[in-house]
């Protein structure tokens, strides 16, 4: 159960810091998107950069957390209730929009480094990136209400 405690905590820490940095990289997307001459900015370039990094990281750490540790998902898996209301969320929703934002944000970071001028495929990209991860994001586990 420990390694349970641990896990959780950093997945919950580095949820606010995604936070932060997915705020980050879609002020620099608008921003960029509306410039005037639409060249990727420096500041673009590394927003993407880290937050696709943090992603890979908060992945590396939710994959052990769901699969191994979770004393809930077992629970689910076994009561065979896991696509229920109570479960479905947090267990199914909440895993598949942030392996799909992750790469989605893998795919932006690619086209970051290799062309000079920002396209409205990446911003909708950027921008569906974000989407799911504000959809996904549990604001009232980390936030309270």
């Amino acid at each position: 159960m420990e390694f349970y405690n641990i896990f959780l905590n950093a997945h919950k820490g580095f949820g606010y810091l995604i936070l932060l940095l997915a705020a980050l990289f879609l002020v620099s997307l608008v921003v960029t998107m509306f410039g005037f001459s639409g060249n990727i900015s420096k500041l673009l370039r590394k927003s993407t950069l880290f937050t696709m990094i943090f992603f890979h990281i908060q992945l590396l750490v939710g994959i052990p957390l769901l699969f191994i540790f979770s004393p809930g998902f077992k629970a689910a898996l076994a009561q065979g209730n896991l696509m229920s209301d109570a479960y479905r969320t947090t267990f199914v929703e909440h895993p598949f929009a942030m392996i799909v934002a992750a790469v989605l944000l893998t795919i932006i970071n690619k086209y970051m480094k290799t062309n000079e001028k920002l396209s409205l495929k990446i911003v909708f990209m950027g921008v569906l990136a974000i989407a799911l991860f504000a959809f996904a994001f549990p604001w009232t586990r980390v936030f309270g209400g």
